[in-house]
């Protein structure tokens, strides 16, 4: 029987734990009744009781395990981590909030089932602020546009992945994943799943500006060279066009020397403008340093402070697992070595002997 990995990294969820374990279960019953799973949440640090709702339901339930963490990693690196502590045939990696949809799991494995190695969800429409959406899919063109790597718009992660392709994710050595862009760098052909997102169930979202701009910052930085040649260009022309106005003045003033009078306001505005534009680019290659700077300094992706639940490593998995038997290993007989004949004076024959 085919085994199932479903992932949920959660934060503060406590309202939607409960109801997604039961959802996913009945998803299972339902639609994949031929097929195996296994649950595991990964929790960053939450300060609600979103833990003790964790506990409660593996304790009733052994398909459910979960991984708490130290403290909180991120919210690229917490969901990465998980699917890596995975080992079912087939990895599928959703939010706990809802607004990945459960009854797609079933969508999904039927695609893995046609051969892909990756199915995963895109979003065509959302019942999320519009402007929030807006601003995403603008976000998402423009990536795309600049990108060297075809990006997949409105990705979050959301979908089945092969444990061929989560083996690829375990040889890579990078302490910043972004797992939108690494599957569309590194993954194998995928298959889309178009779904209408829906708004979240119950609690409160963890994500504001800073982390969506966080987010935006990690991808434009990892799959981008437009900032640093943007800045490179600019400075180019600001200094043709510095070079040009300069020229203008010096003319003006050299052909009516007490007549004209430009005043400091143009170099006021000039140097205004010089120095916002400095200002901003310096930000620019900020970030960019910045990625460089976490990804040399080969941190662990996450701490883990508990496991919750039976974990059985990938060796013990693959030894319950029924084969084919092995053949007892037969020694070889050894050939039987004749025995030296010799031919006597009279005409007998004595095996072994010497001639007399």
């Amino acid at each position: 029987m085919k085994k199932i990995s479903v992932v949920v990294p959660c934060y503060n969820e406590e309202e939607n734990v409960d109801a997604l374990a039961k959802a996913v279960k009945e998803e299972f019953r339902v639609n994949l009744p031929a097929y195996d799973y296994e649950l595991i949440f990964i929790d960053n640090h939450s300060k609600d009781s979103t833990r003790d709702r964790i506990r409660l339901i593996a304790e009733t339930d052994p398909k459910v395990k979960a991984i708490f963490n130290a403290k909180n990693f991120g919210q690229f690196n917490s969901p990465y981590y998980g699917l890596l502590q995975a080992y079912g045939d087939a990895v599928v990696c959703l939010a706990c909030d809802f607004q990945d949809p459960v009854e797609l799991i079933h969508a999904f494995v039927a695609g893995w089932e046609e051969g892909y190695k990756i199915v995963i969800g895109v979003k065509t429409t959302s019942e999320e602020n519009k402007l929030v959406y807006w601003l995403r899919s603008l976000y998402y063109k423009t990536i795309r546009k600049f990108s060297e790597v075809e990006q997949i718009e409105h990705f979050t992660g959301f979908g089945l992945y092969d444990q061929a392709f989560i083996e690829v994710l375990r040889k890579l050595d990078d302490p910043t994943p972004f797992l939108r862009g690494i599957v569309a760098e590194l993954g194998y052909e995928h298959k889309e799943i178009p779904y209408n997102q829906p708004r979240r169930r119950a609690g409160k979202t963890s994500n504001n500006w800073y982390r969506l701009f966080d987010a935006a910052m990690l991808s434009f930085t990892s799959y981008t060279k437009v900032g640093l040649r943007l800045a490179t260009f600019i400075g180019m022309f600001g200094a043709f066009a510095s070079l040009v106005i300069a020229i203008i003045f010096l003319i003006k003033k050299l052909t009516d020397w007490y007549g004209y009078e430009a005043g400091v306001a143009p170099l006021i505005i000039l140097v205004g403008i010089l120095g916002s534009l400095q200002l901003i680019f310096i930000g620019v290659i900020g970030e960019y340093v910045l990625s460089i700077n976490q990804r040399s300094m080969h941190r662990p992706l996450v701490v883990e402070e508990e496991r919750i639940g039976t974990w059985i490593s990938p060796e013990e998995e693959q030894a319950e697992k029924p084969g084919i038997p092995e053949e007892p290993d037969v020694p070889e007989e050894e050939p039987e070595i004749p025995k030296p004949v010799m031919i006597l004076a009279d005409g007998d024959l004595r095996s072994g002997g010497t001639a007399t």
